[in-house]
């Protein structure tokens, strides 16, 4: 199998956090759990935001050519 591209991992990754979201919302989870959900939730977003931030990178390195 081979490796996910950045689009893979940016959709891989959303469904993952939104997936996190609707739990926390939810409720009905212990401290630990909530704050565990809640750090995964930070490490998804900050990754989704890397991927987006090389995307634009990308996308403006071609503009200027």
């Amino acid at each position: 199998m081979s490796e996910p591209n950045a689009v893979e991992q940016y959709e891989t990754m959303l469904a993952e956090l939104q997936a996190v979201v609707e739990r926390l919302e939810h409720g009905e989870l212990s401290l630990a759990e909530a704050l565990r959900l809640y750090e995964r939730g930070a490490e998804l977003a900050a990754a989704c935001q890397q991927l987006l931030d090389t995307a634009e990178l990308r996308v403006r390195q071609l503009d200027e050519t």
